[in-house]
């Protein structure tokens, strides 16, 4: 008996090292810890929160001289500066074209990032991961992620601002692209821009999923034996309250018609990449980032729903490298409409 009881409690101890090993290996995961940086720049989001963003531009006084805004959007790691390292590096690389734009990255941060840096109580946070899909926030009041990007393209809408603003481009890559496509799909913000004869792009670089519009996937057999595959954000199942009042089929119509640019780098072909969504809701959508891709636009090609506002572009010889995207000639052409890409299929 002594001896039973023994291994018994031995048998347990092992499961509760086991158990807290994997426990804390979750808790160390890179975007459960604080962001190094905070945007410096800030804007209220319908007085109800305040969202903190990186500017290249004071938008506090007319901006004339600015035909062009780019939005890109950081990914789960809520890194916003090494993004608006990026968003510089790709307006570098335009040359005079990017001289006439404004680069905006925002930065939605969690209640982990409030407490390291001491912000103050009106700043915005959201769960770790929730800000992905437009979950609400969830402090100080219940914004939806997708009502702040709403928010920015207001304040682009304002002509006493930016009286010669001809274009914004809402771009992302890696996590940000999983964003931009879904804001793609679920954005209200591009209506203020289109009554001021403002045109909005979508850029989605590189991202782990797509939100599809069916219950049909590339991997039928690991769809079946995956609960939720076809919910939020992967499909039009359980939406949350920012587009939970629009029917799935309003909302695809509304994305066909957009404008979007998939920009899909040919060597981000490693199933096991160390960022890559690897849940079954992702894996039956293909096995990396390159074949999700296409086969996302395939299908959405084939749906019956007209001809979708969309092209894809490859990336030759770029895995998932932002800067790389960003900066190579169809990221270049995605952002600042610089001839040479060629790269559409």
């Amino acid at each position: 008996m002594f001896v039973m009881r023994a291994l018994a409690c031995l048998a347990a101890l092992v499961l509760v090292l086991i158990c807290g090993h994997a426990f804390a290996a979750d808790e160390d995961a890179p975007n459960r810890k604080p962001v190094k940086a905070i945007g410096d720049a800030r804007l209220s989001v319908g007085g109800r929160g305040t969202l903190r963003l990186y500017l290249s531009r004071d938008w506090s006084m007319p901006q004339p001289a600015i035909s062009r805004a780019v939005i890109v959007l950081h990914g789960r790691l809520r890194n916003a500066d090494e993004y608006y390292i990026s968003a510089n590096n790709a307006q570098a690389a335009a040359g005079d074209d990017g001289k006439a734009a404004l680069m905006i990255v925002p930065q939605f941060l969690a209640e982990i990032d409030i407490e390291a840096h001491k912000l103050t109580e009106d700043t915005l946070r959201w769960s770790l991961e929730g800000w992905e899909g437009g979950d609400a926030a969830l402090a100080p009041n219940p914004v939806s992620s997708f009502e702040a990007l709403d928010a920015i393209l207001a304040r682009l809408a304002d002509r006493r601002v930016f009286p010669n603003l001809k274009q914004v481009v809402v771009a992302g890559h890696s996590g940000g692209g999983q964003v931009v496509q879904r804001y793609a799909i679920a954005g209200k913000g591009e209506t203020a821009l289109s009554r001021q004869h403002i045109d909005v792009r979508y850029v989605v670089a590189n991202p782990s999923s797509y939100a599809y519009f069916s219950a049909d996937r590339p991997v039928p057999a690991i769809a079946a034996s995956c609960p939720g595959y076809n919910n939020w954000k992967y499909g039009m199942g359980d939406r949350p309250p920012y587009l939970a009042d629009a029917t799935p089929a309003a909302l695809e119509q509304r994305y066909v018609e957009r404008e979007v640019i998939y920009l899909l780098g040919t060597l981000d072909t490693n199933p096991k990449h160390s960022a890559l969504d690897k849940s079954c809701m992702a894996e039956a959508q293909g096995p990396y980032r390159y074949a999700r891709g296409h086969a996302y636009v395939d299908a959405m090609a084939k749906r019956d729903h007209g001809t979708p506002n969309h092209r894809v572009w490859d990336v030759p010889g770029v895995g998932h490298d932002g800067d790389k995207m960003l900066t190579s000639k169809c990221g270049l052409a995605a952002l600042f409409d610089i001839p040479g890409c060629g790269a559409e299929r």
